[in-house]
């Protein structure tokens, strides 16, 4: 049965249930971890304690439940950033304010293993979607306290990390240097990759940089764990590597976030620093 739409400016429900999320407010957390596909999302709310769908709608399924005892959603966005801005767009309409991309990604140096997850510092925007926002030369840059929860989740769980650029294209194919159907590849297509792994970027991938420009315009959180499941340096590409490890880490670093959220109002300060720990 169709739902009432409010209005074509306001594309929600008499409710207050978004369009495109099916979410309205009091239907999710404050954290929410975002991963492209669908079917990643059960995965993650298997960690938690306690897990509830309340909402399927097109690629955006979304589940709100508890982690160690803090409120937790998880939203499937898609792929590519067009899809990801609706999905923050919603969730921030909903309630949201921090935000957790949990992804898989391409390695752009040797050293970078299968399955070692990556912690995006920034973005590079090679996207087309965050062009109808703000101007090309504002930086796509993670939340330095989701960075360093990440961290500190990494170090915890015993996992092999790394902390740097991203790149973040709307192309799985050309976009990134790859052949696209009959070897059709134009002349920047040809050089991208070069040049990418001569300025020192990590990973390549396709939500990121919408992600975190759209967060830093409206004052959210937001930052970006990825497992590497190719590396286009050695050319290998095992599917779904270290998705155990890169979901243990999303879902701790939200438990590190609330921790610190909480330490800061009790002490009375805007942000999260290391000696807060002692004070």
């Amino acid at each position: 049965m169709s739902r009432k739409i409010v209005s074509a400016e306001r594309p929600e429900d008499e409710y207050g249930v978004q369009y495109h999320i099916a979410c309205r407010k009091g239907d999710v957390a404050n954290y929410v971890l975002l991963p492209g596909d669908p079917a990643r999302v059960q995965l993650i709310a298997k960690q938690w304690d306690s897990a509830k769908k309340v909402a399927e709608h097109r690629e955006y399924i979304t589940y709100t439940g508890l982690y160690k005892g803090t409120a937790i959603s998880c939203t499937s966005t898609g792929i590519g950033g067009p899809a990801a801005a609706i999905a923050v767009e919603e969730l921030l309409r909903v309630g949201a304010d921090t935000f957790i991309r949990v992804g898989t990604t391409g390695a752009l140096k040797k050293e970078i293993n299968i399955g070692d997850i990556i912690i995006t510092s920034g973005a590079v925007r090679f996207d087309g979607t965050t062009q109808q926002y703000v101007w090309p030369g504002y930086p796509a840059v993670a939340h330095f306290e989701v960075v360093l929860a990440l961290v500190e989740a990494a170090e915890k769980m015993g996992v092999r990390y790394h902390v740097g650029i991203t790149a973040s294209s709307d192309s799985f194919y050309t976009g990134q240097g790859r052949e696209g159907f009959r070897g059709y590849k134009p002349h920047s297509s040809e050089i991208l990759l070069n040049d990418v792994m001569k300025a020192n970027i990590l990973n390549f991938e396709m939500e990121s940089s919408t992600l975190l420009t759209l967060s830093n315009i409206y004052g959210a959180r937001a930052g970006s764990v990825c497992t590497a499941v190719a590396n286009r340096e050695t050319n290998e590409f095992v599917e779904n590597a270290g998705i155990p490890s890169v979901i243990k880490v999303a879902n701790e670093a939200v438990k590190i976030l609330s921790e610190w959220d909480k330490l800061k109002k009790s002490r009375g300060k805007k942000h999260f620093f290391p000696s807060l720990l002692n004070m």
